[in-house]
C-alpha cells in the first residue's frame, strides 16, 4: 500500500493547486508561470529585443514564379512565401520571437499561384513592423531581383487578404502557332535527334517520339481572321456563371464550388514579339480553380486546331466528366487582385488609404516587362514548351480525346468513369 501514498500525494497537491486557480487572471498568471514561451525559453533561441508595435498591412508585391513550387510555403519546397519571410525577418519587420515559428505570422494571399505561375501583382495581408521609412526599399534589397514589393497600406485590423478580394484578373500568354491547323506527326520507334519529344500513346504504355516543328515554321506563322476570330468565340463562351467541374480536379458536377462567375474575357489582336507572333488574353472572374484558366485555354485553343464546333463548350458544363489537357503554366500570370467593395467602403466610412496598385504603375510595367514577358517569350523559344504541348496532343491515339471531331459531340469511349461521375449516376438514379 506503501508504494501508492506518494501519487496520492501528488494528485492532492495537484488539487489543492487547482483549488487556487479560479479567476481568468489567475489561469492567466499560471499558464506565464508554467506553460507560456517564456518559462520554456530555454528550448528557442535566445530573444531579447523590444516589443515594437505591429500594424495590420496589406503588402503589394509582384514576382517572377519560375523556380519556386508556388506562391504557399510548404516545407521542404522553396516558395514565394518562404523568401518574403525570411526578407521580413531580416529587416526586423517581423520579431525575432515570431521567426522562431513562422506559424505564429500569418500570411494571408490574395490570390494563389501554382508552380510556375508570375504575377505583376498581388497582396498579402499580416501584421507587421512597419516604423521603418525605408522599409521597402530594405526589403527588396534582401530579396531577389525576381521579387518586388510595390508598397504596403495599413488596413483594418479586420483585413483578409483572400476574403476581401472580390475577383481576380488573370493574363495568359500564348504564340498564334498553337491555332494552326492540326497536321498528324509521324510516331518513331527510336529517336532521330535529341530534340525529338518523347510521346506516350495507347493509354500512356508505349513510348514513340515525334521530331519538333522547325523553328522557322513557328515563327513565320501568322494567324488568320477567321482562326482569331474562332478562338475570341470560344473564349466568350466562358464568361457568366458555368459549371467548370471539368476544368479542374477533384471536383463533381453536384459540388456548389464547381460554379464560377467569370466578369469578362478579352483577346487581344496578334502583336509580334522577337519575330514570333503572340496573343493576349485578360480573364477577370470572382474565383478561379485549380488549372480551371489553363483548361479554358487548351479548350479554345484546341477547338480551332482541330475544326472542333463551339458548340461542345457548353457540353462540358454538363454532367458528363471528360479529360481536358492542360495549357502550359508557362504562359498564366496573376495581373492583380481587386478590391473595389473594400476601397468604395475605407473611402466612404473611414479615412484610410485604398489598395491601389496603379500607384506604382511604370515600376510594374517595367518589372513586367523585364521579369515575365522576357521570361515568357526567351522560354518558350529555347524550349519550345507549346510545340512540345501539341506534340503529345497531337499524337494522342487513344480515345481521351476523340471529342475534338467535326461533328462536337462527346463520344461514350470519352466519358471518365470516377468516383465523382459514379456518385452522380447513383443519385440521378434515386
Amino acid at each position: 500500500m506503501n508504494q501508492f501514498i506518494p501519487l496520492r500525494r501528488s494528485l492532492f497537491t495537484s488539487t489543492r493547486l487547482f483549488d487556487k486557480i479560479k479567476t481568468a487572471k489567475d489561469r492567466r498568471e499560471h499558464f506565464l508561470k508554467v506553460n507560456s514561451w517564456k518559462a520554456n525559453q530555454s528550448e528557442y533561441e535566445p530573444v531579447d529585443e523590444d516589443r515594437k508595435p505591429k500594424k495590420k498591412v496589406a503588402l503589394l508585391l509582384g514576382y517572377n514564379g519560375s523556380g519556386y513550387q508556388g506562391m504557399q510555403a510548404n516545407p521542404g519546397t522553396k516558395s514565394i512565401e518562404e523568401e518574403l519571410f525570411n526578407a521580413l525577418v531580416k529587416v526586423e519587420a517581423i520579431s525575432k520571437s515570431n521567426s522562431i515559428d513562422p506559424k505564429k505570422v500569418q500570411l494571408m494571399r490574395a490570390a494563389r499561384t501554382d508552380k510556375g505561375v508570375h504575377a505583376s501583382c498581388n497582396l498579402i495581408s499580416l501584421k507587421m513592423i512597419c516604423q521603418d521609412k525605408d522599409l521597402v526599399e530594405k526589403l527588396n534589397a534582401q530579396l531577389p531581383n525576381c521579387i518586388r514589393i510595390w508598397g504596403y497600406v495599413e488596413t483594418q485590423r479586420t483585413f483578409h487578404a483572400k476574403t476581401k478580394c472580390d475577383s481576380r484578373i488573370y493574363e495568359y500568354l500564348l504564340p498564334s502557332y498553337t491555332l494552326k491547323r492540326l497536321v498528324e506527326k509521324e510516331l518513331k520507334l527510336e529517336p532521330g535527334s535529341e530534340r525529338d519529344y518523347k510521346i506516350l500513346t495507347e493509354n500512356s504504355t508505349v513510348t514513340r517520339y515525334i521530331s519538333p516543328t522547325d523553328q522557322s515554321t513557328l515563327s513565320n506563322f501568322r494567324v488568320d481572321q477567321e482562326r482569331l476570330e474562332k478562338f475570341k468565340g470560344a473564349m466568350s463562351l466562358f464568361q457568366g456563371t458555368h459549371n467548370f467541374h471539368n476544368y479542374t480536379v477533384s471536383r463533381s458536377f453536384k459540388d456548389p464550388a464547381s460554379k464560377r462567375f467569370i466578369i469578362d474575357i478579352s483577346v487581344s489582336d496578334p502583336m509580334i514579339i522577337e519575330n514570333t507572333e503572340w496573343i493576349s488574353v485578360k480573364l477577370h472572374g470572382q474565383s478561379f480553380m485549380l488549372h480551371q484558366i489553363r483548361k479554358m485555354i487548351s479548350m479554345a485553343m484546341l477547338l480551332v486546331r482541330t475544326g472542333t464546333p463551339l458548340s461542345l463548350i457548353s457540353k462540358t458544363f454538363e454532367a458528363d466528366k471528360i479529360n481536358i489537357p492542360k495549357a502550359p503554366a508557362l504562359g498564366l500570370l496573376l495581373e492583380r487582385p481587386v478590391f473595389h467593395l473594400y476601397n468604395n467602403r475605407m473611402a466612404s466610412v473611414e479615412n484610410r488609404d485604398s489598395i491601389d496598385f496603379d500607384v506604382y504603375k511604370n515600376q510594374i510595367e517595367t518589372f513586367k516587362k523585364e521579369f515575365i514577358y522576357n521570361e515568357i517569350f526567351e522560354h518558350e523559344k529555347k524550349n519550345r514548351e507549346f510545340d512540345t504541348f501539341l506534340a503529345a496532343i497531337d499524337s494522342h491515339i487513344d480515345s481521351t480525346y476523340q471529342y475534338f471531331n467535326t461533328e462536337g459531340v462527346i463520344p461514350e469511349q470519352c466519358i471518365l468513369k470516377t468516383k465523382y461521375s459514379v456518385q452522380n449516376d447513383l443519385e440521378n438514379e434515386e
